[in-house]
C-alpha cells in the first residue's frame, strides 16, 4: 500500500513538471536590441574627425553614449536604430514655426539637443529647413518627418549662396569660384609648386563685411618637401632657426608636418580646423578664401602667401607645433633683427602682422584656449618673408594636444574672434 501511494505521488509529480515545461514551451520571447557602444574612429573618409560638431556648446566624446538603466533620473528615447540613448532635458525653446537654411557644411542633425547625441544625418549649406523651436544654442527642426535638432548658430532666415563652381574669367576676379596662382603677380616668380586651386566662398547676408579671411590649412601638399624654394625675395639668408637653419637662402617648399601622439597626421587636423573656421566666418559675414580643402592641393608655401597677397584682406596658416609638452597656442612673430625687418615687404607690413596675431591670440585666450608664454614666438617664415597683407602662421597647440571636435570647435570661434578684433580695431 504504502509502495503504491509513493508511486501515486511520483506520477503526480511527473505531471506537474510536464505541464510546466509544455507551458514555458508555449510562452513567445522577444529578442530586446542592444545598444550599440562600440567606438568609432576618430576620421572620417574625409580627414574630418567623426561626427564632427559645429555646435558652439557641448563636449563630444569619441564613441556611443551609453544605456540608461531602469534608475537613471535622465530621460531615455529609442534611437533610429531601436538602440536606447541618453540625453540631458531639452532647453526651454521658443515655439516657432518657419522656413530657415542652413548655413555651414556637414552639419549634424541629432536625435536631441546634445552634442553627444546621436547624429541621424548631415545636411550641406543651403539646405531649406521647417523650424519649430528655438533656444540660442539649440533649434528644434523636422527632418526626415521627425523632429531633431541642429545648432541654431547655423540656420539664418534668408538662403545662402552656394559655392559657385566656375572658374572666374581672371585669377583676381571677386567671383567666387576656383582661383589659381596668376604668373604675372609680384613674388609669384618665386613659387615652384603652383598647380593647384584655392577655393574663394562669398559670404551672403546683411551681415557680409566686404573682407576676404585666406584660411590657410598647413602642410597637404604631395612632394612638396622634395622641393626647395628661396627663403627670402632678396636672396638674403634666414636670420632664425626652425625648420631649416638659420644662415640657410632656401627651405622647403612645404613640409609634410608632424604627427600627432596618437598617430594622426598634422595635416588632417589643420584641414579639419580650417573647414570650421571657415563656417564660422561665412556665418559672422566674412568671405573666406580656402588654400585647401582636400588632403592635397599643389601650392607651396610661396603661392600660398602670394594668392593671399591679392585675393584676401588678411592670412591666417593653421599649424600645431613639433613639441610634445602641451604648452598652448602662439603665433610666429617677425624676429626683431633689423637686416630683417628693414627687407621688402617684411618692412612695411610686419606691424601688421603682429596686430593680427595679438587679436588672433586674445580671441583663442577670451574661449580658454591654453596660451604659450606671451602668445609669440620669433621665427624668420617663407610665409612671412613674402606676405603684403597681414599675415601669421599660428600654431594652435603641438603634438600632445587634444584635437577632438570640440577643441577644434572651441579653436574656431576664438578665432573667428579674433579676426573680428582685428578688423574691429
Amino acid at each position: 500500500m504504502k509502495k503504491w501511494k509513493k508511486a501515486l505521488a511520483l506520477a503526480g509529480g511527473m505531471a506537474v513538471l510536464t505541464a510546466a515545461l509544455a507551458g514555458c514551451q508555449m510562452k513567445k520571447y522577444e529578442e530586446i536590441p542592444m545598444p550599440e557602444t562600440a567606438a568609432k574612429s576618430s576620421y572620417g573618409a574625409e580627414g574630418v574627425p567623426a561626427g564632427e560638431d559645429r555646435e558652439r556648446k557641448g563636449s563630444p566624446v569619441a564613441g556611443e553614449t551609453l544605456a540608461s538603466t531602469a534608475s537613471s533620473s535622465r530621460e531615455v528615447e529609442s534611437s533610429a536604430v531601436k538602440a536606447e540613448i541618453t540625453r540631458e532635458p531639452a532647453p526651454a525653446m521658443e515655439a516657432r514655426d518657419e522656413t530657415v537654411y542652413v548655413n555651414a557644411t556637414d552639419l549634424n542633425v541629432r536625435v536631441s539637443p546634445s552634442s553627444t547625441a546621436q547624429s541621424v544625418g548631415k545636411l550641406n549649406r543651403g539646405a531649406k529647413l521647417r523650424r519649430t523651436g528655438y533656444s540660442q544654442s539649440w533649434s528644434r527642426i523636422i527632418y526626415q518627418d521627425r523632429e531633431c535638432y541642429v545648432a541654431s548658430q547655423y540656420l539664418m532666415d534668408l538662403a545662402p549662396d552656394s559655392r559657385q563652381t566656375a572658374a572666374p574669367t581672371s585669377a583676381s576676379s571677386s567671383q567666387g569660384g576656383e582661383v589659381g596662382l596668376n604668373s604675372d603677380w609680384k613674388y609669384a616668380g618665386y613659387s615652384k609648386i603652383n598647380s593647384g586651386k584655392a577655393i574663394l566662398y562669398k559670404a551672403e547676408g546683411e551681415n557680409r563685411r566686404n573682407k576676404v579671411v585666406c584660411v590657410n590649412a598647413g602642410h597637404g601638399t604631395s612632394g612638396g618637401s622634395s622641393v626647395k624654394t628661396q627663403c627670402h625675395p632678396d636672396g638674403t639668408p634666414k636670420v632664425t632657426g626652425g625648420s631649416t637653419a638659420a644662415g640657410a637662402t632656401t627651405a622647403t617648399a612645404i613640409s609634410s608636418g608632424m604627427t600627432f601622439a596618437d598617430g594622426t597626421q598634422e595635416a588632417k587636423v589643420t584641414l579639419a580646423l580650417a573647414k570650421v573656421l571657415k563656417d564660422k566666418l561665412l556665418a559672422r559675414g566674412f568671405d573666406v578664401l580656402m588654400i585647401r580643402e582636400s588632403d592635397d592641393v599643389q601650392l607651396d608655401n610661396i603661392a600660398r602667401t602670394v594668392l593671399a597677397n591679392n585675393l584676401a584682406d588678411c592670412h591666417i596658416a593653421i599649424h600645431y607645433d613639433s613639441t610634445s609638452k602641451d604648452k598652448g597656442a602662439f603665433y610666429m612673430s617677425v624676429p626683431n633683427v633689423a637686416s630683417y625687418r628693414s627687407m621688402e615687404p617684411v618692412a612695411s607690413h610686419w606691424q601688421q602682422h603682429h596686430a593680427l596675431g595679438d587679436s588672433l591670440i586674445a580671441g583663442l585666450k577670451g574661449v580658454g584656449v591654453k596660451i604659450f608664454s606671451d602668445g609669440k614666438m620669433e621665427m624668420d617664415l617663407t610665409q612671412t618673408s613674402y606676405s603684403t597683407v597681414p599675415s601669421v602662421d599660428i600654431e594652435v597647440g603641438d603634438k600632445a594636444s587634444d584635437h577632438s571636435a570640440a577643441s577644434l570647435d572651441k579653436l574656431g570661434n576664438g578665432l573667428a574672434d579674433g579676426v573680428e578684433l582685428f578688423f574691429a580695431n
